[in-house]
C-alpha cells in the first residue's frame, strides 16, 4: 500500500527525525518553485526518476542547481544509458506522480528496486528539502537524518559529484 504524507510523517516520528513541512501551491518544476524555495533554509531538490534498458531503477536526489547531463551518467553510474521511467513504474515502485517524485518514496520501494543517488552538492546543505510524497508541501529534515531515513528504508546511500558529468566530451 502507499504511504501518505501522513504515514511519511508518523514514520519520521517513529524513527526520531525531526522535521517541518510548509504547504503551499502545488509546484512541478524548479522554476515553478523558486520564490518558494529563496523563503526556505537548505537544500532544495531537483529528484529524477530513470531506468536503462535492461531495467535497472536510479532514483537521483540532485541539488536544485546542479546540472545532470544525462547522456553521460550511465558511464559515471556503471549502468546502461538512462533515460525517464514512466509515470506508470514511478507509480508502481514509488507510489507517487511526476512532479511529486521524492526521496521520501523510497519507504514505498519495499523491494528495495530503485538504486539511490545522492549529490554531493546537496549535501553541502544542512537542512534537505524534499516533497513528502505530494507536491504541494516541501519538508525539511537535517542532513544526517536524511541519511538515517534512507539507510531505514534498507536503500543505499551512494553521493556522487555530478559535476563530473560536466566535464565529459559530447
Amino acid at each position: 500500500m502507499t504511504a501518505s504524507p501522513d504515514d511519511l510523517f508518523a514514520y519520521l516520528d517513529q524513527l526520531g527525525i525531526a522535521h517541518t513541512t510548509h504547504w503551499h501551491d502545488a509546484v512541478f518544476t524548479v522554476g515553478e518553485s523558486t520564490e518558494l524555495k529563496a523563503s526556505l533554509p537548505g537544500g532544495h531538490t531537483k529528484n529524477l526518476f530513470l531506468k536503462d534498458k535492461d531495467g535497472a531503477i536510479v532514483l537521483i536526489a540532485a541539488e536544485a542547481h546542479s546540472e545532470l547531463k544525462l547522456n553521460h551518467l550511465h558511464k559515471l553510474i556503471g549502468t546502461k544509458r538512462m533515460s525517464f521511467g514512466t509515470p506508470d513504474l514511478m507509480q508502481e515502485v514509488l507510489g507517487v506522480t511526476p512532479g511529486s517524485v521524492t526521496a521520501f518514496a523510497l519507504m514505498n520501494d519495499t523491494g528495495r528496486r530503485v538504486r539511490f543517488l545522492v549529490d554531493a552538492a546537496l549535501m553541502e546543505h544542512d537542512p534537505v528539502n524534499f516533497h513528502p510524497l505530494t507536491n504541494t508541501g516541501t519538508t525539511a529534515i537535517s542532513r544526517a537524518d536524511f541519511e538515517k531515513f534512507i539507510v531505514a528504508t534498507g536503500h543505499g546511500f551512494e553521493v556522487v559529484d555530478f559535476t563530473q558529468l560536466l566535464s565529459a566530451p559530447e
